[in-house]
């Protein structure tokens, strides 16, 4: 039995797509916190079973069965929660149950020192399922495509790309990251322990992408580049909590210290293809005015 977590966001429901295409479905099963809200199409063919990090219980009943686990990791620090009491139940609930081995979605932030507070609990996780005595496998991804829109929609929409000095940053898509997590878990590829890091094909930094949208839009972006008492204040502003303004602070410091440039060739073996390319996910999301 193949287990994926977290299967109604956006990683995990693309992990079960492609998982789909790879392995029988009566063979995959769902944990997921609300199973009520997962959409038919995932849930068709497949074991559903509510599963949520806090409850080991839960953890218990949806995995039971199971000899690989993906194992979403938890985004609970951003509402100001802890992700690694959570991965913690969670690795000692997979130890328990006797599962095969564990697959982890980590990131190429991962370092004890990582700027970027989720770089640091990914490293802390890392080191938990070293200790376990469980088989596994780390996915370091590259950061994740949408975080260009999500980060950046009120400067692609006024023109001007705002934020204090960054660095380049080797984008890659949801849906290329899954279709190597499915294959990972599957068995259809196998790397020990962390693998390589798993990312685009090139490293974009903020006046990169500006160029990019601009030509993808037909309209003049520009980057600018402001101090971070300048971001915070403006954030502060905006509303959003200690927590996320940690993350967001953290994403420039680390981009600019160079930890999210790495391109490695690993993802496009795995696929068997080229990564899809920035400017054709820019195209596809911003419309041409």
């Amino acid at each position: 039995m193949f287990i994926v977590t977290g299967a109604s966001g956006k990683l995990g429901s693309l992990i079960v797509e492609a998982l789909k295409r790879l392995v029988p479905a009566h063979q995959i099963s769902l944990s997921v916190r609300n199973p009520e809200k997962l959409p038919e199409r995932l849930a068709a063919g497949v074991r559903v079973r509510r599963g949520d990090y806090n409850d080991t219980d839960s953890l218990r009943h949806a995995w039971a069965g199971a000899k690989r686990l993906l194992l979403v990791s938890s985004n609970a620090r951003a509402s100001g929660d802890n992700p690694l009491d959570q991965h913690e139940k969670a690795i000692s609930v997979a130890k328990e149950i006797g599962i095969e081995r564990v697959f982890y979605t980590s990131q190429v932030s991962s370092n004890p020192l990582s700027h970027f507070p989720p770089g640091r609990d990914h490293a802390a996780t890392e080191a938990m399922l070293a200790d376990s005595g469980l088989a596994w496998t780390s996915m370091r991804h590259g950061f994740y495509a949408d975080s260009i829109l999500s980060m950046h929609e009120h400067g692609f929409a006024t023109g001007t790309l705002t934020g204090p000095e960054d660095g380049k940053v080797a984008w890659v898509t949801h849906e290329d990251l899954a279709e190597a997590d499915a294959r990972l878990l599957s068995g259809h590829e196998t790397i020990e322990g962390i693998t390589p890091p798993l990312t685009g094909n090139h490293a974009l930094d903020l006046a990169d992408l500006a160029q990019m949208a601009s030509a993808v839009t037909g309209r003049t972006i520009e980057r600018q580049i402001i101090g971070e008492d300048m971001m915070l204040e403006s954030l502060h502003r905006a509303g959003l909590s200690g927590n996320v303004l940690e993350i967001i602070i953290g994403y420039y410091r680390a981009a600019k210290a160079g930890e999210f440039e790495t391109v490695d060739p690993t993802l496009s073996r795995i696929l068997g293809r080229d990564p899809r390319q920035i400017p054709d996910f820019l195209s596809e999301k911003m419309p041409r005015t």
